[in-house]
C-alpha cells in the first residue's frame, strides 16, 4: 500500500464491538461497497444518508481511501471507485473460479454439457470459470470474457434478484443492443423474462447469445458476490425436454457451491 499522509481518528480506530473487528476498516468497506451499488460514483451527502454517518467520519475515511488510491475524486468533487480495487477484484475472481471449478466438473459430469460460472461486474457479466464438455462439438467461453446480461442465462439468473428500476437503469445505459435474432431487446419484455425466471427458479438463453445454443442457468444462492452457474450447448442436445433432468442439477450443484464459498469466508 502506498504511504499516505492521511489520518483517521482514535474514535474511528476503535474495536467495532461483537464483531472484533477495526470499526474504521469495516465503516471504510461498508463505504466502497455503497459506492459500488450506486454505480461506482457518490457525493458525500448521498454516502452519508445511505449510511448514516455523519460526514465528517465520511470524509476522513474517503480521503484515507484517496490516498491509498482505492478511491479517486473527481473534478465535480463527487467520489469514484479507483484503479487499485481492479486488482483486488481481479484476483479475488480468479480465486472464485478455482473454487468453483470442482462443482462445474460435477456438472459436466452429470449433464454432459459445458459448465460456467459467471459474476455480475457492473453492467456486465465476466466469465470466471469453466469446466468443458467431452463431446467433440461443445460450446468454449474464454474465462474472463465479459458479455451484456440481457442476452445471458447466467445474466438473466443474476438480474431476476434486482429491483425493476435497477434492472431498467442498467438496460438504460447498455441499450439491449441484439447478439441474434432472438435476443430480447424490449426491457418490458425483458422484465416479464425474470419474472418468469423468477417464478421457475432458473433461465433460460434460448438461442438468444449465439443461434444454435441453448443454456440454462441459476444464482448460486448467498454468495459473498453475485454469481451464477449455467450449463450450455448445441439446441439438439440441450432440448427443452432436458430441463427436468438438468435443472436440480444445477440447483443442487449450486447449493452445494454455496454452502462452500461460506466456509472460505471466516464468520
Amino acid at each position: 500500500m502506498p504511504p499516505s499522509s492521511a489520518s483517521t481518528s482514535a474514535a474511528d480506530t476503535k474495536p467495532a464491538g461483537a464483531s472484533g473487528g477495526v470499526q474504521s476498516l469495516e465503516r471504510a468497506f461498508d463505504l466502497l461497497e455503497r459506492m459500488a451499488d450506486a454505480g461506482g460514483e457518490v457525493g458525500l451527502s448521498e454516502l452519508s444518508a445511505s449510511s448514516g454517518l455523519p460526514l465528517p467520519t465520511i470524509h476522513r475515511l474517503m480521503r484515507t481511501l484517496v490516498a491509498c488510491g482505492y478511491v479517486r475524486q473527481q473534478p465535480n468533487r463527487r467520489y469514484a471507485l479507483g484503479p487499485r480495487l481492479i486488482r483486488l477484484g481481479e484476483s479475488a475472481s480468479r480465486l472464485l473460479g478455482t473454487w468453483a471449478r470442482p462443482f462445474l466438473a460435477r456438472l459436466v459430469e452429470e449433464t454432459g454439457e459445458t459448465a460456467n460460472m459467471a459474476l455480475l461486474d457492473g453492467d456486465e457479466i465476466v466469465y470466471v470459470a469453466q469446466v468443458p464438455s467431452r463431446h467433440a462439438v461443445r460450446m468454449f467461453t474464454e474465462v474472463g470474457r465479459r458479455v451484456l446480461p440481457h442476452s445471458t442465462g447466467v445474466g438473466k439468473a443474476l438480474l431476476a434478484g434486482h429491483p425493476p428500476e435497477e434492472v431498467r437503469a442498467l438496460l438504460g445505459r447498455t441499450g439491449m443492443p441484439a447478439a441474434t435474432e432472438k435476443t430480447i431487446t424490449d426491457p418490458d419484455t425483458f422484465l416479464d423474462a425474470l419474472a418468469e425466471v423468477r417464478r421457475l427458479g432458473y433461465a433460460v438463453d434460448d438461442n438468444e447469445q449465439e443461434i444454435g445454443v441453448r443454456c440454462f442457468a441459476v444464482p448460486v444462492p448467498d454468495s459473498p458476490t453475485p454469481a451464477a452457474i449455467s450449463i450450455s450447448g448445441p439446441t439438439g442436445r440441450v432440448t427443452e425436454e432436458s430441463t427436468e433432468k438438468i435443472v436440480p442439477v444445477l440447483q443442487d450443484v449450486a447449493a452445494q457451491l454455496s454452502v462452500a464459498l461460506a466456509n472460505q469466508t471466516p464468520a
